[in-house]
């Protein structure tokens, strides 16, 4: 699958075979997370993988949905952001960092005929007691990782590019 149609065909997917994932599938993943670019190439993410079913179920407590804990794995993506750039104003883009890191992981994991679903609407608090952890550590976002079993078309409910896309200004 080349990188186009794997983005114009992924879903979210929010049910999955109980079959576990091969761990070389799971490896090529994680090492494309790990290959993504970085602001400055600080690398500032930490990637926690949750197999465990006492895991997955104390995870369940940052964010509630019955599904989210029936994968096979679920990936947590943190960041330091002591590690990461900043802009010249103070911005901080840890987070820009560790989501394209977890995209990247995403579209790895469709290629490998993997399912996975952002998860952004979670309790961090929760997310970091469940899994130890460390203080100034974040958590960006999580995904559950599994062989799809939902079939879903591909997104049509976009907005055309003339609506969304600027030439030289506003």
């Amino acid at each position: 699958m080349d990188v186009f149609e794997a983005v114009r065909t992924r879903r979210s997917i929010r049910r999955y075979e109980e079959r576990p994932v091969e761990e070389e599938k799971l490896q090529r993943v994680l090492e494309a997370g790990r290959l993504s670019p970085s602001a400055a190439n600080r690398q500032p993410w930490h990637f926690i993988v949750v197999r465990e079913a006492s895991a997955k179920e104390r995870l369940r407590s940052s964010y509630g949905e019955e599904w989210f804990a029936g994968a096979p794995v679920i990936i947590v993506v943190c960041a330091d952001p002591s590690l990461a750039w900043r802009r010249r104003d103070g911005e901080e883009v840890w987070k820009i960092d560790a989501a394209i890191a977890l995209q990247t992981m995403v579209l790895c994991a469709w290629d490998e005929g993997l399912g996975t679903c952002w998860i952004c609407a979670f309790d961090e608090k929760a997310a970091k007691e469940a899994l130890g952890i460390p203080n100034g550590i974040r958590v960006v976002a999580m995904t559950p990782l599994g062989y799809p079993a939902e079939r879903k078309e591909p997104v049509t409910q976009r907005k055309r590019l003339n609506e969304i896309v600027h030439y030289e200004r506003w």
